[in-house]
């Protein structure tokens, strides 16, 4: 079984596309899960406001259904940019409600 870990991330994280903030939360968490890489986690109301709804989903086994975000920027639009497991497993209940920025297409950063 994967042993996956959560926790609050103490401080302000930030998360930025083409040099635009378009995330900031003091209330972050950070999820570690053997072979990937940290992931923050937004809560939403903190993360929503540049995320439009995308029709991809994902799966996986130990957290559930992924929903996607489009975020829109002054640069255009960054598709699939954001996820969110919106009823994952009880393992992981600590991140409904939040918003993940792959860290391939959105600089996130812990200040």
């Amino acid at each position: 079984m994967t042993e996956i870990v959560i926790e609050p991330v103490p401080g302000t994280v930030v998360a930025r596309a083409g040099g635009a903030v378009i995330a900031e939360t003091s209330e972050a968490l950070v999820l570690r899960e053997p072979g990937y890489d940290p992931v923050h986690y937004f809560p939403r109301g903190d993360a929503i406001a540049f995320c439009d709804p995308s029709p991809k989903r994902s799966h996986c086994p130990h957290k559930g259904e992924a929903s996607y975000f489009h975020l829109t920027t002054k640069s255009g639009a960054i598709e699939n940019a954001a996820w969110s497991y919106e009823t994952p497993l009880a393992s992981v209940a600590a991140i409904a409600g939040h918003i993940a920025f792959g860290h391939d297409k959105i600089a996130v950063e812990v200040l």
